[in-house]
């Protein structure tokens, strides 16, 4: 078996595990990290009402045009969705890092959410 392949079910299973506990409420909703090669996104989800509050990306023009390494730009992401949660009246969330180590760029955008005003 591939080695990329028995990573990324390690992390699938990693992340079912962690979603049998994690739910976004309409108090609480989830926010929820997806971390590509090149790229991270991040979404602010209802799970109630299975909706997408707000995302955000590295792809954006603003934070994609900006000089850096990953990690500023993980950070620079984490920011801007906090950002846009305060327009949403959002302040608390739980924070699902979808089986991902809680390190490096996923660290990052926790941090930068933090500095934006949301708590988890």
């Amino acid at each position: 078996m591939d080695k990329n392949i028995k990573k990324r079910e390690k992390r699938e299973k990693r992340h079912t595990r962690i979603r049998g506990r994690i739910k976004g409420t309409v108090e609480r909703p989830r926010l929820v990290v997806y971390r590509s090669l090149n790229h991270i996104y991040v979404q602010i989800i209802d799970d109630t009402n299975g909706m997408t509050l707000c995302q955000a990306s590295s792809l954006e023009k603003a934070i994609s045009s900006e000089k850096g390494d990953k990690k500023s730009k993980a950070e620079k992401v984490g920011e801007t969705i906090g950002k846009k949660a305060a327009e949403k009246g959002i302040k608390k969330i739980v924070f699902d890092r979808n089986g991902y180590k809680f390190h490096g760029r996923v660290k990052q955008i926790a941090d930068g959410a933090r500095k934006a005003g949301l708590e988890f």
